[in-house]
C-alpha cells in the first residue's frame, strides 16, 4: 500500500506514464501503479479524467491530476522537501524547460508516431526529417544548458530530461522498426552519452519497458492504426 495515499493508472507501453514514474522514484515515494487495459476504459480511470480519458492519471488522495507534465510539476511542488528539484529554481530556466518539453511533446512524438504508420516513401521521409531536425536541436539545447555535465538539468535528472528520456524505448523500437539508425553519434554524440547516463540513473532503471515486448505491441498499434485510416469513413 503507498504510503502517501497516491494512485497512478498507467500502462507499460506509455512514454506518458514512464514520466510520472520516474518524477515519483526521484522524490522516493511509494505508489499504487495500477494498470489499465484501455480496451475497456476502467471506470476509475474514466471517472478520474472524464475530459480526455487518457492516462495517466495521478490520484492523490482523493484528488485526480492528468497530463504528465502537470503532474510532473505537481510531484515536484508538493514534494519538494523529497528527493532533488526536478524544475529549476530559476523561473526563466523553468520556461525554457517547459518549452522544449511542450516542443518534444509536439514535434517528436507527431512525427515518430506518423512515420511509423506512413504509407509512402514521400511522407517517411518528411516525418523521418523532422525527427532528425529534433534531435539536432536538442543536441544544441543539451550543449547550451547541461554546462558539460550528463544531463539537461545538470549533475541531476530534471524536468526536460524526464520528457525526452521518457521516449528514448520507443526511439529503439523504432529504430528496428525502420532498420535504420535514429539516434547516431556522429550527428548527435552528447545526445547519445546523455541517453547511456538517463537509462542507467537509478530513478529510471528498472522502469523502462522491455524492447521486445514493446516492439510487439508497437507492430500490432501499427496495424491497427493502419487499418483504421484505410476504413471508409
Amino acid at each position: 500500500m503507498a504510503t502517501n495515499d497516491l494512485k497512478l493508472l498507467s500502462t507499460p507501453s506509455s512514454p506518458f506514464a514512464l514520466r510520472v514514474k520516474i518524477a515519483l522514484n526521484i522524490k522516493g515515494l511509494d505508489y499504487d501503479n495500477i494498470v489499465e487495459t484501455m480496451n475497456p476504459k476502467s471506470d476509475l480511470l474514466l471517472q478520474s479524467n472524464p475530459v480526455y480519458k487518457k492516462i495517466p492519471v495521478l490520484i492523490h488522495g482523493d484528488k485526480p491530476i492528468s497530463e504528465s507534465a502537470i503532474i510532473v510539476e505537481y510531484i515536484d511542488e508538493v514534494w519538494n522537501n523529497n528527493g532533488t528539484p526536478i524544475l529549476p529554481s530559476n523561473a526563466y530556466d523553468c520556461a525554457i524547460a517547459r518549452f522544449w518539453v511542450a516542443y518534444i511533446d509536439d514535434k517528436w512524438y507527431n512525427s515518430s508516431r506518423n512515420h511509423l504508420v506512413a504509407r509512402n516513401e514521400e511522407s517517411k521521409k518528411a516525418n523521418f526529417d523532422q525527427m532528425e531536425e529534433v534531435l539536432l536541436r536538442l543536441e544544441d539545447v543539451l550543449n547550451k544548458y547541461s554546462e558539460g555535465k550528463e544531463f539537461f538539468g545538470g549533475d541531476k535528472i530534471g524536468f526536460l530530461d524526464i520528457g525526452f528520456g521518457s521516449y528514448l524505448s520507443w526511439l529503439r523500437v523504432t529504430e528496428k522498426m525502420i532498420g535504420k539508425k535514429v539516434l547516431d553519434e556522429t550527428k548527435t554524440p552528447a545526445l547519445v552519452k546523455w541517453a547511456e547516463a538517463f537509462v542507467a540513473h537509478p530513478a529510471v532503471k528498472g522502469n523502462l519497458p522491455e524492447i521486445d515486448k514493446l516492439l510487439e505491441f508497437a507492430k500490432g498499434l501499427v496495424q491497427r492504426m493502419v487499418a483504421a485510416a484505410a476504413c471508409p469513413k
